[in-house]
């Protein structure tokens, strides 16, 4: 791969910090990420933000179909010389977030193996989105994130981490944090460490329609007062008292505990309760 100081001369380029623009340079970190990557045989590679290649480079050698999606019209400028005659691969000059993927699927039962190193603004709403909205057409989610932002997908209940992200990402998948990566991995160095985690899409989820709806809203809103006990943070659901308690009573629940230590398993036993 051509150096990214080479490339960024070349085509008169400057990483721009409002577009969190910070790109991987360390080999060896590039070679754990390839390796943890799996695509099985029939799905898709899905590369969201191609960059300068250092990626693409490796996943276009995993003889799979490849798309990979970059809005920065340099950096796709770049991504056309080096893979534009590439077999099997395509390139897409697009905002991921306004990109509708469901056409990139391959047809059933092959899915979409989404990988990339993404600007950390990106982070939340894009694994929300590909979770929430194509849970159905994704097989595995791989991705560059702010180290913090990884903290939250696998945090436990009752620690600091642990939020309406940990809910949401625990309930669509199976998350694991793959590796931990210094900020001086990346060109230019960004102010926080990042990580590289994977989430494995669930193919059948536990809840469905209301029950499903209200496991969300039950998660807002413990967490948007997480150091209320139980019983007030679900005032917010504007049901009456007397309805929360008897929820509580038949999934076990005491109504003085804190909502931020129940189970993603809980507040599931708890989203059902009020289906009475």
């Amino acid at each position: 791969m051509e150096s990214i100081s080479a490339l960024f001369e070349e085509f008169s380029y400057r990483p721009r910090k409002s577009m969190g623009q910070n790109f991987l340079a360390d080999n060896n970190i590039v070679e754990k990420i390839d390796k943890a990557i799996n695509c099985p045989p029939g799905d898709v590679l899905l590369e969201v933000g191609g960059g300068y290649g250092v990626l693409t480079e490796r996943l276009a050698k995993k003889d799979r179909l490849l798309t990979v999606v970059e809005m920065d019209h340099k950096l796709f400028a770049m991504l056309e010389r080096k893979f534009g005659q590439t077999p099997g691969m395509s390139l897409i000059k697009a905002d991921i977030m306004k990109l509708d993927i469901a056409p990139l699927a391959p047809p059933p039962p092959a899915l979409l193996t989404v990988a990339g190193n993404i600007p950390y603004y990106l982070t939340t709403p894009l694994i929300i989105k590909l979770l929430t909205e194509h849970q159905t057409i994704v097989r595995k989610i791989y991705l560059m994130i702010q180290k913090e932002v990884a903290d939250r997908l696998v945090a436990k209940p009752g620690s600091k981490a642990y939020g309406a992200l940990s809910v949401c990402a625990s309930y669509y998948s199976h998350v694991r944090k793959v590796a931990d990566v210094p900020a001086r991995c990346f060109r230019p160095a960004p102010k926080v460490d990042s990580a590289f985690v994977e989430l494995e899409v669930k193919r059948e989820l536990a809840l469905s329609g209301a029950a499903e709806k209200r496991l969300f809203t039950i998660s807002r809103a413990i967490f948007q007062s997480r150091r209320k006990v139980i019983t007030n943070s679900l005032k917010f659901l504007g049901k009456p008292t007397d309805e929360v308690l008897a929820a509580l009573a038949k999934v076990n629940i005491d109504p003085q505990i804190r909502g931020e230590q129940l189970t993603l398993e809980k507040m599931m036993e708890l989203a059902k309760a009020f289906d009475i």
